[in-house]
């Protein structure tokens, strides 16, 4: 299924395959080599009649794998992105574990707002659904997000603070000590926030927090 600004691939989506043929997106969820299950296939909740608004955060602004009709950037207001999620396996190890991204509390994030035509909704909310829930440390979530003109209620990703992956609230210092010596299965956890701020930096966006880490990182 193809669409004007984006795509949907059925089977192997744009991100990267895990050790059970499940495809994890670019911020690399880690259930391989975990005991937890992944998004079981049951709605989690009810979307919103209409059209379907996506907020992403991370990777989904780069590489959303889906198709859309309209991209525009928003802000969601209580929450904001951070290395927040520790990573086991994919960017880290059970002895040295390394963070990954996640929407955590407090703050605000600039990402970006993708519309979805109504009859593409569910098939695009499901593909999101076993993205990013690869285990349950990101938590769906209905949410009003501001646009240039107005605001729209959209589905994004928001990470359990009560999940074992939850790192805390870090500063800059704390992430950036972690990250610095950190190797996973899918390579170094400096490269993965390297690509990351310059990722965001591409579409025309500095987080500061980030780009704190990242400098410290590269002392």
């Amino acid at each position: 299924m193809s669409g004007p600004n984006g795509r949907l691939i059925s089977g192997t989506v744009a991100g990267v395959e895990g050790r059970d043929g499940r495809v994890q997106g670019v911020d690399e969820l880690d259930s391989a080599g975990s005991d937890v299950e992944g998004w079981n296939g049951e709605a989690p909740l009810t979307l919103p009649a209409g059209d379907l608004w996506v907020f992403g955060y991370g990777s989904v602004m780069w590489r959303p794998g889906f198709a859309y009709e309209e991209r525009q950037r928003a802000q969601l207001h209580g929450f904001r992105r951070a290395l927040c999620v520790w990573s086991w396996w994919h960017r880290g190890s059970p002895d040295s574990p390394g963070l990954v991204l996640g929407l955590d509390r407090g703050g605000s994030c600039i990402g970006q707002a993708y519309r979805i035509a109504a009859g593409e909704a569910q098939a695009v909310a499901e593909y999101l659904y076993a993205r990013e829930m690869v285990t349950p440390v990101y938590v769906p979530h209905l949410r009003t997000v501001r646009l240039a003109q107005g605001s729209v209620t959209a589905l994004t990703f928001l990470v359990d603070r009560e999940h074992p992956q939850y790192a805390g609230r870090l500063t800059p210092q704390q992430a950036a000590n972690v990250v610095r010596h950190a190797r996973g299965q899918s390579g170094a956890n400096p490269d993965y926030l390297a690509s990351t701020v310059e990722h965001l930096r591409d579409i025309g966006l500095k987080d500061a927090w980030l780009e704190a880490t990242h400098a410290l990182v590269a002392e």
